[in-house]
C-alpha cells in the first residue's frame, strides 16, 4: 500500500491491495500414455508430445500398425495407438504421449522396390509403416500406356488392410507438374508413405507403391525381443521429459501388467506418489488366455498353500494368479502386484475392431478352431471414462457404474466374463472389473484402489480404499500447490494466515456448492487451519507456514441394501 501525499483539504481516495487470492482449480484427467510407438515415425522417441485428438496421435506417432514383430511380447505391452484411441472415444481431451522406440527394430531395413523406365530407376522405400508390419502393403500397377519414348504412364492403387488408395495415370515425367509421380501421389492426404529416391540422389518423402501386387514384409529374427524394461524406466527418472511436465493425472502403460513388469509398475506407482497422479493398470494378458482357473491349476504357495484356491463358489473365475498375487502382496509370486494408494487395477481385456483391418477376429485358434477375438487391454478405455466423469459430474465421482457405457468396444474376453459372486471375489481383493448387462453394454463396474482389498482388522490404507476419494485428495493437493505461490517470502505472521485460510476456505466452499464433500454445513464438510497452532515460533524463525486442510470426502455407495417388509393380516375393505 502506498501513501497518498496530502496538500490539500479534501477527500482522497486510496487503492487496497486484496488479502484474497483466487484459487483455480486444477485439471484432473491430462493422462500420459508410454509405450512403443511406430519405430519410423517416432522422431524424438523420450519427448512428451501433447495431444488434443487422436488425429493429433496420428501426425506425430503414424498412427495405427499391426507386427508380427510385437505379437512376440503381446503379454507385456499392447498397442499404445489403440490405447490413445479409446482414450479420445470414450471422453478424454487432453493427452501426452511418450513414444518409446525399439532398439531390436532400429537395424531392419525397411522394404524396397523398384520402378523402371528404359533410362530411370526410381528406388522406393516405404517409412510411413512398421518393416515388420504383418498386415502387407499391396500395390498394383495397372493400364500401363506409352506416351512418348521414355515415358509411361499407369494407374496406381495402394491397399493397407481397409485402406484404399486410387492414382490414375501417374508417370515419372518430372516436368509433368500435374501427373508426375512424387508431385501426384506426394498431394494425396495418405497413411502410406516412402522415401521416393530419384537418379540424381534427391530425396523425397512421398507416396508411392511397387510394381505388381506383392507382400512387401519384412520380419526381424525369432529371437528378436521388442520389450525392455530400461525403455520404460528411463521416462519414469528424475528429470526426465515426463517429470519436468508441469501437471498431469493420469499414467496409462497399454499391457504392462504384473507378470512382466512388476520393476516398471513399482517404477511407475513412486513416479505417481510423487507427483500427484494415479496410475491405471492393466491385468496380465497370459494368464487371462491360458485361462487359469482356480480350483484347476493349482500352484504352491508358501505355507503349503495352493495357489488358486479361493472360496468355494469362485470356482470359474478366468484368472487365479491376478487374485492370488493381488490379496497376497509378500508371498513368492514371482511378480507380486505393487501396492499404493495411487492406483487402480482394472480386469479384463475387452473386444473391439481392429482398425487397420476392420475386423473383431484375427485369426482361428488351432486348438479349438473358433475365431480369436481382437482384444485391448482396459486402461486406455478406463482412462476415457475417468475423463468423461471428471466433466460430466466431477472427480469426487466414482468412474463407475451403468452410465459409463465404453464406447468401440464389443464386450469382455469370453474368458473374463463374470457372474456376480465372482466378480464378488476379485471386488474385495481391490481388483475392478468390466462387465457387459443385456441392454445396457459393457461398463467399469468396480471403484478401489489397489489398497482396496478388504481386510478382518483395519488397515492404513483404509482411507484410501476407493477411487475417487483417492483423486478428490490429489485434486486438492495439486490445486494448492499450484495456487499457493504467492506465500513464498511473505511476512510470515498473522495477517499471512489469514489470507491464506480466507484463500483455501473460499475454494473449499465452492467444492461444498458442488457437492463434493460430506456434510449438511460447510464446518461440516472441511476445515482449514494456519495460525499460532499450526506454525510455531520456532517455526516462523525457520520460515515454515504450516497449513492443515481437512475434509470429507463422498464414499461411493458401492453396496445397496433393500430390505422387503410384507405387511400380514391385513384388513380387505
Amino acid at each position: 500500500m502506498t501513501t497518498v501525499a496530502q496538500s490539500y483539504p479534501g477527500i482522497y481516495i486510496q487503492d487496497l491491495l486484496s488479502n484474497t487470492y483466487t484459487i483455480t482449480a486444477a485439471p484432473t484427467s491430462i493422462t500420459v500414455f508410454i509405450g512403443y510407438t511406430h519405430p519410423l515415425k517416432t522422431t524424438n522417441p523420450g519427448k512428451a508430445v501433447e495431444l488434443f485428438s487422436f488425429t493429433d496421435y496420428e501426425r506425430e506417432f503414424g498412427g495405427f500398425f499391426t507386427s508380427t514383430a510385437f505379437d512376440k511380447g503381446k503379454d507385456k505391452f499392447a498397442s499404445i495407438a489403440c490405447a490413445v484411441n479409446q482414450f479420445f472415444l470414450n471422453g478424454g481431451s487432453d493427452a501426452f504421449v511418450i513414444g518409446l522406440s525399439s532398439k531390436a527394430l532400429a537395424s531392419v531395413d525397411p522394404p524396397c522396390t523398384v520402378i523402371t523406365d528404359a533410362n530411370k530407376t526410381i528406388r522406393i522405400k516405404f517409412i510411413g509403416r512398421e518393416p515388420t508390419d504383418k498386415i502387407p502393403i499391396m500395390v498394383s500397377i495397372t493400364n500401363v500406356q506409352s506416351i512418348h519414348k521414355n515415358n509411361d504412364t499407369a494407374d496406381i492403387t495402394i491397399t493397407y488392410g481397409n485402406q484404399i488408395e486410387t492414382y490414375p495415370k501417374v508417370n515419372l515425367d518430372s516436368t509433368d507438374k500435374q501427373n508426375y509421380i512424387v508431385n501426384r501421389i506426394g498431394s494425396e492426404t495418405n497413411p502410406i508413405s516412402a522415401l521416393v529416391m530419384l537418379p540424381n540422389d534427391q530425396t523425397y518423402s512421398k507416396f508411392i507403391g511397387t510394381q505388381g501386387p506383392q507382400s512387401l514384409s519384412v520380419y526381424p529374427p525369432d529371437s528378436t525381443e521388442i520389450f525392455s524394461q530400461d525403455d520404460f524406466i528411463s521416462a519414469l527418472q528424475q528429470d526426465s521429459e515426463l517429470d519436468k511436465l508441469p501437471i498431469f493425472n493420469l499414467l496409462v502403460l497399454p499391457g504392462v501388467a504384473s507378470n512382466s513388469g512388476n520393476s516398471i509398475l513399482s517404477e511407475a506407482l513412486a513416479f505417481c506418489e510423487r507427483k500427484q497422479a494415479f496410475l491405471i493398470m492393466d491385468p496380465p494378458f497370459a494368464d487371462i488366455a491360458n485361462g487359469q482357473l482356480p480350483g484347476s491349476t493349482k500352484r504352491q504357495g508358501k505355507g503349503g498353500r495352493e495357489r488358486g484356491e479361493m472360496t468355494p463358489d469362485s470356482c470359474s473365475l478366468a484368472s487365479s494368479s491376478i487374485y492370488y498375487d493381488k490379496v497376497n502382496p509378500n508371498s513368492d509370486a514371482p511378480n507380486p502386484i505393487p501396492q499404493s494408494t495411487n492406483g487402480a487395477l482394472y480386469f479384463p481385456y475387452v473386444k473391439s475392431i481392429d482398425p487397420v483391418t476392420g475386423q473383431s477376429s484375427i485369426a482361428n485358434d488351432p486348438a479349438t478352431g473358433l475365431p480369436i477375438p481382437f482384444t485391448l487391454p482396459p486402461s486406455g478405455t478406463v482412462a476415457g471414462i475417468y475423463a468423461s466423469t471428471d466433466r460430466n459430474r466431477g472427480v469426487w465421482k466414482a468412474p463407475a457404474g451403468l452410465e459409463t457405457i465404453t464406447t468401440n468396444v464389443t464386450g469382455v474376453r469370453d474368458d473374463g466374463r463374470l457372474t456376480d459372486s465372482q466378480q464378488g471375489v476379485l471386488n474385495l481383493a481391490g481388483i475392478n472389473c468390466l462387465r457387459t448387462f443385456p441392454g445396457v453394454g459393457t461398463v467399469v463396474y468396480g471403484a478401489r484402489t489397489l489398497v482396496g482389498y478388504d481386510q478382518p482388522t483395519e488397515t492404513p490404507f483404509q482411507q484410501w480404499k476407493y477411487v475417487p476419494v483417492r483423486r478428490m485428495a490429489l485434486f486438492i493437493e495439486q490445486t494448492l500447490y499450484r495456487n499457493l505461490g504467492w506465500v513464498v517470502f511473505e511476512p510470515n505472521d498473522e495477517p499471512l494466515w489469514a489470507a491464506i485460510r480466507l484463500s483455501i476456505s473460499n475454494f473449499m466452499l465452492s467444492l461444498f456448492n458442488q457437492g463434493a464433500l460430506q456434510g449438511s454445513t460447510p464446518s461440516q464438510a472441511f476445515q482449514v487451519k494456519c495460525d499460532s497452532s499450526t506454525t510455531t515460533s520456532d517455526d516462523q524463525n525457520n520460515g515454515i507456514v504450516n497449513i492443515i486442510v481437512a475434509f470429507a470426502p463422498l464414499t461411493p455407495a458401492e453396496f445397496i441394501i433393500i430390505k422387503i417388509k410384507q405387511l400380514a393380516g391385513q384388513v380387505q375393505s
